[in-house]
């Protein structure tokens, strides 16, 4: 049981203001009404002392007059702007003159007064640029709390995959409110409902994999093979043109902080969840994906096209003769551009060359930035320190986006009135828990699964399958098995673990059993009428 305990946040701390004016000593009542309303008050009757308090202390909020002897009022907005640039300026101004107005604005000041003011103005003036934050975040914390036991009660009484989409939909939105807030006691306990739910779905997934893979089950989530059938192929046979774009290792939560910037361009049709096959890793998701087969059936069927784990080369090369060969096995004939995409360059050469590519009737591109932010968090400390938490790996990700050529092709490709299908292979998780595990040499090296015929572990830490033909995967062996990371568990070996686990922990991996990885959203687009 979690108690909500009252928790530290900056609304504790009492907003400190400056109040920058020649005449301040008639502002006596202003001032004495806003302590009186629990802020406190610094002073200074000119330019100069202002900037010497604002070197010494960080204020909330500071209130500047305009006309002032010696510096005048945007003389010193300069020179603070220069001291604190992230402290919000009030401008007060006698003058409703447009260039003195014009000139405040541009150099970014939070709003501003015209003389006489009265304290309502200047109470408003503050609830506006300091206040509204604090407000918010009361707010969204009493909002969850009151969410919280009936989260809990979802989690208990959840039955199917669409139960746990809109579990996971609902803590999504609440982690995503709780970003932007200052109550870190809340997105604790939001966290520790996370992590409860991380635990129940792996519970449920261990009950209901082998059912939803097996060919002659109807009651069961849209997996990876069907996304091509459910979502592109019947808009082919419908004469439309279709881009078809995978963003690969994509979390559904980054989805929702680049969608507002795609919106611009594009509206949302429809927004769904499917889940990803195990593993969730891109050999095996999204070969499934571009095959429409399981990855057994794909070896099966197609073994020139099909590499083990501990085959030699890149496991994902013949993406393109998959899809042909599934358009080929449903009876369509479409024009397909296939085309992989890894760096800005790519990108702006594929727009360049957009009118050629608009006459397929089936555009393929895949995106791999997310996949490389994804490994660098590993490899790297650097990112690893800038990815440092879910909040931080989403706003990561959302500033690449927001700097990338991706954004001119949504634009391009909406003048060209086209319809997209956005999706991804699997998602990823960031994990700190590890789970010992012993393998021979050829056991496959991923965190979130393992493969092999010699495997050591705990069967009740893991989800395993000790039948890969159950699950419609390969096996390289007799006695190959699969066992899969719950929650966010990661799988170390005891050789060198405590540098193992040191080195991992925090990273975000992919490959197991989690929301994360296997709730993936589906989204399809259509273009805004006005681009």
């Amino acid at each position: 049981m979690v108690f909500f305990a009252e928790t530290e946040t900056s609304s504790m701390r009492k907003t400190k203001i400056l109040w920058v004016d020649d005449e301040i000593d008639l502002l006596r009542p202003h001032i004495i009404f806003l302590e009186g309303k629990g802020y406190v008050l610094s002073t200074a009757s000119n330019g100069s002392d202002a900037i010497e308090l604002v070197e010494k202390e960080d204020f909330d909020l500071i209130f500047l007059d305009e006309n002032m002897p010696g510096l005048s009022g945007l003389e010193t907005l300069q020179k603070i702007l220069l001291i604190r640039p992230n402290t919000p300026v009030v401008m007060i101004t006698k003058s409703e003159e447009e260039d003195i107005m014009d000139a405040a604005i541009g150099s970014r000041i939070a709003d501003y007064l015209i003389k006489p003011v009265n304290p309502k103005q200047i109470l408003l003036s503050i609830k506006k640029n300091i206040d509204t934050r604090k407000l918010i975040t009361s707010k969204t914390t009493s909002d969850y709390q009151a969410e919280f036991s009936n989260l809990s009660m979802q989690m208990a009484s959840a039955s199917g995959f669409d139960d746990w989409v809109e579990i996971y939909k609902r803590l999504l939105h609440w982690e995503l409110e709780l970003d932007t807030s200052s109550d870190t006691g809340m997105s604790e306990v939001l966290q520790m409902q996370k992590n409860e739910a991380e635990s129940e779905f792996g519970k449920f997934v261990r009950n209901r994999y082998l059912r939803w893979v097996d060919p002659s089950e109807t009651n069961k989530p849209v997996l990876s093979p069907s996304i091509m059938k459910n979502y592109v192929f019947p808009r082919l046979r419908n004469s439309e043109k279709v881009v078809f774009l995978l963003i690969d290792n994509m979390r559904f939560d980054q989805w929702r902080r680049m969608q507002p910037i795609i919106n611009q361009y594009y509206q949302t049709q429809t927004e769904e969840l499917y889940c990803s096959i195990l593993p969730t890793s891109t050999q095996y998701a999204r070969n499934a994906i571009f095959s429409g087969l399981m990855p057994a059936s794909i070896q099966k069927m197609y073994p020139e096209y099909w590499l083990n784990d501990d085959d030699e080369g890149n496991k994902n090369e013949f993406e393109k003769e998959l899809l042909l060969e599934q358009l080929q096995r449903n009876g369509l004939k479409s024009r397909l551009y296939y085309e992989k995409i890894f760096s800005n360059r790519n990108c702006s050469k594929l727009i360049e060359n957009l009118n050629g590519v608009m006459q397929n009737d089936l555009i393929v591109l895949v995106y791999n930035f997310v996949d490389m932010l994804s490994h660098a968090n590993t490899d790297t400390e650097m990112v690893r320190e800038l990815a440092s938490t879910d909040s931080a790996y989403r706003s990561l990700t959302l500033s690449w986006f927001q700097h990338s050529q991706m954004i001119d092709l949504f634009r391009e490709l909406a003048r060209n009135r086209v319809k997209i299908v956005v999706t991804t292979d699997h998602g990823t998780i960031r994990v700190s828990h590890p789970v010992k595990v012993v393998g021979d040499r050829t056991t496959s090296k991923n965190l979130r699964y393992k493969l092999g015929k010699n495997l050591s572990y705990n069967p009740k830490e893991v989800f395993e399958i000790t039948n890969p033909e159950r699950a419609q995967l390969p096996k390289s062996s007799v006695s190959s098995r699969y066992i899969f990371a719950l929650k966010n568990d990661f799988l170390a070996y005891p050789n060198n673990y405590n540098h193992y686990v040191k080195y991992y922990t925090n990273t975000y991996q992919h490959g197991g059993v989690s929301m994360e990885e296997m709730m993936l959203p589906i989204i399809c687009l259509t273009p805004r009428d006005l681009i």
